[in-house]
């Protein structure tokens, strides 16, 4: 945008104008609305791979980002656009808003015994907060640390999700320099951890003031972003980070709280096998367990832990933000009105969905993708390489088809006046996501010479692990050669670690010494990794 422009701007809630300045030139219509409050779905992190901050130009002409220029009216993707024309005008849908509550992701199990000795000080009670920051969602409970018993909890989303969708395009930003990082601290700190700490408190009844300190875990990533240490060394070989064992700051420094209270960070693993899944191992028990184990979080950076006789190996491989939603041109995260189930026949075809909450459909989240892929393939819709059958094609009603950008597509329901879709090329994205999973998992095994059918359980961490459909999982490929009832979904293992590590002082020691033991496995270094990967892009 130039000087003395203007932007009038529509929103559910209202209307607004925004006035650009000489430092705005070249911006992004995101860039100005976030300046003005205005945040958008950037779910793919401003790159133009979404639609999710579709907006409406209905005045006005704007450059695409490529050279092209387009006039009103048009669908236009803000993160691209930079606005041609003195005066421009625009309607963001309730769909390209940022601002749906996740579910809340904070269920868990704890199977393992665990003390009462808080590790912050408990003289007078008071109450203490357990937080898993994750890449896309933060997860937080209040804790009488009296008793241990949970008050309250409350979920947001990260947000550095407006400075991108992964831990890479993280790492990169806070390369950018000092005033970058700070950026991305304080989004993390003054801007999720902050407001949540206030929200969980009130939702417990308790006053802030009340706080006696937090135990914070979290990808590497995250708490190098956190602490304000620059993450940089973690995108290039070898892939130190900076810090992994346990460590202490101060709530005010931060800027998560007026008052100083402790906010301990939990060790972590490696470089992209974190505090989260040091803290997983932990409240699962697994590093105990007698028989062969495997914990994934199917995550942003799908991180995975096999246990076998009295070895730990860990590894991390780049599953990227399809599962959340991103890369996918109708994704959704776990909000009301995702579509999170998929059921198909096939003769005579007919798709059947669920959506989450009592509200109209708003895109498509991860579980209901991998229903998709399952559902596909079984139905014969979907061939190995997932691919669209022409033959089965035939059979699928053609008011539930469609051809464009994305190649073909099936429509699995409407939003407003926009199809809720899935391409052959979401699919060859999702493919990726659990390709990756796949071959992680299988690089674990191969290297302890197991099989599948040697593993007792499989463990599956996180919000998504959570609601996965676990025979999907296996007819899709994302557990290969597993059997659904081999898998068991654990909740959010980070939050439970975090948990335990609150009220147990002596479990932040026995993490540390997890971090001793494991194993980790580079997979850009294993020799067969890629023909794992290559293979485990097609479906069973």
């Amino acid at each position: 945008m130039q000087e003395g422009h203007r932007l009038r701007f529509q929103t559910p809630a209202g209307e607004g104008l925004l006035e650009t300045g000489p430092s705005e030139a070249g911006a992004t219509l995101c860039d100005v609305l976030l300046r003005g409050g205005v945040e958008l779905n950037t779910r793919c992190g401003m790159r133009g791979l979404c639609r999710g901050c579709e907006v409406e130009l209905t005045a006005g002409r704007v450059d695409l980002g490529d050279g092209r220029e387009v006039a009103a009216p048009a669908t236009i993707r803000a993160c691209l656009a930079r606005t041609m024309s003195r005066e421009t005008a625009i309607r963001i849908p309730q769909r390209s808003m940022a601002g749906h509550r996740p579910i809340a992701i904070s269920e868990f199990e704890i199977i393992i015994p665990f003390a009462h000795d808080p590790i912050f000080p408990a003289t007078g009670g008071g109450v203490a907060l357990a937080t898993d920051i994750g890449t896309t969602t933060v997860a937080m409970i209040a804790v009488d640390i009296s008793n241990g018993k949970i008050l309250a909890e409350a979920g947001d989303f990260n947000r550095q999700i407006r400075f991108g969708d992964n831990v890479l395009t993280r790492i990169h930003r806070a390369g950018e320099g000092p005033e970058m990082l700070a950026r991305l601290q304080s989004c993390v700190a003054a801007e999720t951890l902050r407001p949540l700490a206030m929200r969980v408190c009130a939702k417990a009844g308790v006053s802030p003031a009340s706080v006696r300190g937090m135990t914070v875990a979290g990808n590497t990533v995250m708490l190098h972003l956190l602490a304000g240490e620059d993450p940089s060394p973690l995108g290039v070989a070898p892939f130190r980070a900076r810090f992994l064992e346990p460590r202490r700051l101060g709530a005010a420094a931060l800027g998560i709280d007026g008052a100083d209270w402790p906010v301990q960070l939990l060790p972590g693993l490696s470089a992209y096998v974190g505090a989260d899944l040091a803290a997983g191992v932990h409240a699962t028990g697994m590093h105990f367990a007698g028989k062969p184990t495997l914990l994934v979080d199917a995550g942003t950076n799908g991180e995975i832990v096999l246990k076998t006789r009295d070895r730990l190996l860990g590894c991390a491989t780049a599953a990227g933000p399809a599962f959340e939603g991103g890369m996918l041109s109708c994704g959704a995260r776990a909000v009301p009105g995702a579509i999170c189930h998929i059921r198909m026949t096939a003769d005579p075809f007919h798709i059947e969905t669920r959506i989450i909450g009592d509200h109209p459909p708003q895109g498509i989240c991860g579980t209901g993708t991998l229903d998709f892929l399952a559902e596909a393939r079984r139905v014969g819709l979907l061939n190995h390489a997932g691919r669209f059958d022409d033959g089965a094609l035939a059979r699928v009603p053609p008011d539930l088809l469609r051809d464009g950008d994305g190649g073909r597509a099936i429509a699995l329901g409407q939003s407003g006046d926009r199809d809720i879709s899935i391409s052959e090329v979401d699919i060859a994205h999702l493919l990726q996501a659990k390709a990756a999973i796949a071959a992680g998992i299988r690089t674990l095994l191969e290297r302890e010479g197991l099989t599948p059918a040697d593993i007792s359980r499989v463990l599956l961490a996180g919000g998504f692990g959570r609601h996965i459909d676990p025979e999907s999982a296996v007819r899709c490929g994302l557990l290969p050669g597993f059997r659904a009832d081999q898998i068991e979904a654990v909740g959010n293992t980070s939050l439970a670690g975090a948990y335990i590590a609150l009220l147990d002082r002596s479990a932040l020691q026995e993490m540390d010494e997890i971090r001793a033991r494991i194993e980790i496995v580079e997979l850009n270094l294993d020799p067969g990794f890629e023909d794992r990967f290559i293979d485990e892009l097609a479906l069973p």
